[in-house]
């Protein structure tokens, strides 16, 4: 059986000295090979889908799946295979693009705390709260058009400011851990020359023009600002209660396998059941069983 979860290949529930080169993205379990993958994943799939049903019925469990990475890393066709045999009423897929005016007029968390999804159920965030300390890092002009108190100049944008941001993260995933939510938190590490064969693919390939955008390829230009960005962001805010998974994504079949069997795991570890009845329910079990038989066809 292949164990990820308990991998400390894959997981950081402590940023002290991450560093991402550490980590490769072109890494897959020599056991398993490529041509496996299928049959294991459809395993694992259709294990989820009974444990959604029991998530859904004990109602006292969310699951919050939440991915970050670059562009062309694989998060939407990720996020299409370990779902797709999940029952669409008991999940919820929320993707996040440059916040509305609506939600700048709000605290950076708000948009997304609108999202989470409800007990039993399971929530999945393409892109999060993440990005404010991602991008915004990265490009920090951004930071001065949200109209923030005491935020004048690129100056005030200082480490104190980043400071309070990663402490209101580590804050709130703290109360949604307390609040009955498991907290799964994905990089997806893609290494930049696969993310340069993405991109040419859908340049070349006029069934996928419309995946590429000329702003990502402006994006990669700023590559090392990025990574410096994104292990800050593991490092301040990996924990035990919400770890960070650092899945090799180079090959698309291994980063879909590693999630599916992460989540698979996460739902094995809650020891789900479906609710107990009463003794009162039992009875009436028994007389609706007994009118119903006693039916005429």
């Amino acid at each position: 059986m292949i164990k990820l979860l308990k991998d400390d290949r894959f997981i950081v529930n402590s940023g002290k000295k991450f560093k991402l080169k550490n980590f490769d993205p072109g890494f897959s379990i020599d056991y398993v090979e490529k041509e496996d993958a299928n049959e294991i994943m459809q395993k694992h799939i259709q294990r989820i889908a009974v444990l959604q049903e029991k998530l859904f019925a004990s109602d006292n469990h969310a699951i919050l799946m939440i991915f970050q990475a670059r562009d062309a890393a694989g998060k939407d066709s990720t996020i299409k295979h370990v779902m797709s045999g999940i029952n669409p009423s008991g999940c919820q897929v929320v993707s996040f693009k440059a916040p509305t005016a609506n939600e700048l007029d709000h605290d950076f968390l708000w948009r997304t705390s609108v999202h989470l999804p409800e007990r039993g159920r399971i929530g999945i965030f393409n892109r999060s709260y993440y990005e404010e300390v991602v991008v915004t890092k990265v490009h920090p002009e951004i930071i001065l058009n949200q109209r923030l108190p005491d935020i004048n100049s690129a100056k005030d944008i200082n480490k104190d400011f980043w400071k309070d941001r990663y402490e209101s993260i580590r804050s709130h995933e703290k109360h949604l851990v307390k609040n009955g939510y498991v907290v799964l938190k994905f990089f997806l590490n893609v290494s930049k020359k696969e993310q340069k064969k993405r991109f040419m693919e859908r340049i070349i390939d006029p069934e996928k023009h419309w995946k590429f955008s000329y702003a990502d390829l402006k994006e990669r230009g700023f590559w090392d600002d990025y990574q410096k960005a994104f292990e800050e962001m593991v490092e301040e805010t990996a924990s035990e209660k919400a770890p960070w998974f650092i899945i090799p994504s180079d090959k698309k079949w291994f980063a879909q396998l590693a999630v599916a069997r992460i989540l698979l795991e996460t739902l094995e570890s809650l020891n789900l059941k479906y609710p107990a009845i009463s003794d009162e329910e039992k009875a009436l079990l028994g007389k609706a069983k007994k009118e119903l038989e006693a039916e005429e066809d």
